[in-house]
């Protein structure tokens, strides 16, 4: 670009995403979806699964990706039914540097 021009994309701030996947989401390698979507899209933060049987997310990074996150989280791994998902946008925090697989809480 020139004339110091730049995408919107370029100026929008980081934003947090925070989901819960409901559905048989749970011994499926939903997780392991999730972070191989989260680390091409260029997004921070960590997945695990939850006792109740849901699985949580939280992401950081543009909103473009986060919303490519939230609609491949919506479809799940093929082995998946998702049957909920509820979000949350929050402002970024910036602490994370980098994706995980956390363990089930």
């Amino acid at each position: 670009m020139t004339g110091g021009q730049s995408t919107r994309d370029d100026n929008d701030p980081p934003v947090r995403l925070h989901v819960m996947v409901d559905g048989r989401v749970q011994g499926v390698g939903f997780r392991y979806f999730v972070a191989e979507n989260a680390l091409a899209l260029g997004l921070t933060g960590w997945v695990r699964n939850r006792w109740n049987g849901a699985v949580e997310v939280v992401a950081e990074g543009k909103r473009a990706a986060l919303e490519m996150l939230l609609s491949a989280l919506q479809r799940g791994p093929r082995s998946a039914f998702v049957t909920d998902v509820s979000q949350q946008w929050l402002p970024a925090t910036g602490e994370f540097s980098s994706f995980r697989v956390r363990p089930t809480e």
